[in-house]
């Protein structure tokens, strides 16, 4: 894929700031969208790509993903510099000191509720599955065969989720999730944005959630829809491996730079 000129001509102001943030997301961004959750990596030139980048003086990485942090840290294998925010921002990874999620005995009621929701309307339909989170869950249906179906087993949790006190919900592509935390993508970049002191800010991603971060971004800023669907990102890839193209014209923007 070439890079449009548009595309390139935001890269290159961009890249000309002293400090620098990109942020991505994980799945169906650096990785493909894959029925299996468990079995979702990078993809291979996005690995590399983000690799070189995290090696890029002035250049902070960040994922920003719905992914519960541990998972985050197994399944993204990131770079060593990277900084993470799982669960939608409810879990940050911010160095070997980073404290980890703590529910007070309210939202821990709250979570179990929300589970035991799920698992309820799971039960009901084969290809359907929980995630455990945890901030708290989600419920997956990318395995169901008809995707009718599996739209009309999102609105059946939906609707049972409503009723669950403390329960925040999160649409996502063929996914719907609840969490006891109130977090969001955009959250998590703004306060990315404060701790890594960036003059301007990268944000990558292709759901439903991902606009909250797209909302936030700024003048100077790039965001980045990868795949199709309406979105307030300024610019878009087709498809998760033309990523690494972006990260890598923004590490030699940088480079020729120094």
């Amino acid at each position: 894929m070439a890079i449009p000129p548009e595309l390139d001509a935001a890269l290159q102001d961009f890249a000309a700031q002293q400090t620098l943030l990109v942020c991505v997301d994980f799945d169906g961004c650096v990785a493909e969208l894959v029925a299996d959750a468990a079995a979702a990596r990078p993809v291979p030139v996005n690995a590399e790509a983000l690799e070189r980048l995290a090696q890029v003086d002035g250049v902070r990485l960040a994922y920003v993903s719905g992914r519960p942090l541990q998972t985050l840290q197994e399944l993204a294998s990131p770079p060593a510099p990277a900084l993470l925010f799982g669960s939608h921002g409810a879990e940050r990874w911010l160095g070997p000191d980073s404290a980890g999620l703590e529910l007070d005995d309210e939202q821990a009621a709250e979570r179990r509720e929300v589970l035991s929701t799920l698992e309820t309307v799971a039960a009901e339909h084969e290809g359907a599955w929980v995630e455990h989170k945890p901030a708290g869950g989600a419920i997956h249906v990318r395995r169901m065969d008809d995707p009718t179906l599996g739209e009309a087993v999102l609105d059946q949790a939906r609707s049972a989720l409503a009723l669950v006190d403390g329960a925040h919900i999160k649409e996502g592509k063929q996914v719907l999730e609840a969490l006891v935390v109130q977090s969001s993508k955009g959250e998590a970049i703004e306060e990315l944005r404060e701790l890594t002191s960036a003059d301007a800010v990268f944000f990558a991603g292709d759901d439903v959630t991902d606009e909250q971060g797209f909302a936030v971004l700024r003048e100077g800023d790039v965001g980045l829809k990868v795949g199709p669907g309406e979105t307030r990102a300024d610019f878009r890839v087709p498809e998760p491996a033309n990523l690494a193209e972006v990260l890598h014209r923004i590490a030699q923007l940088r480079d020729r730079a120094s």
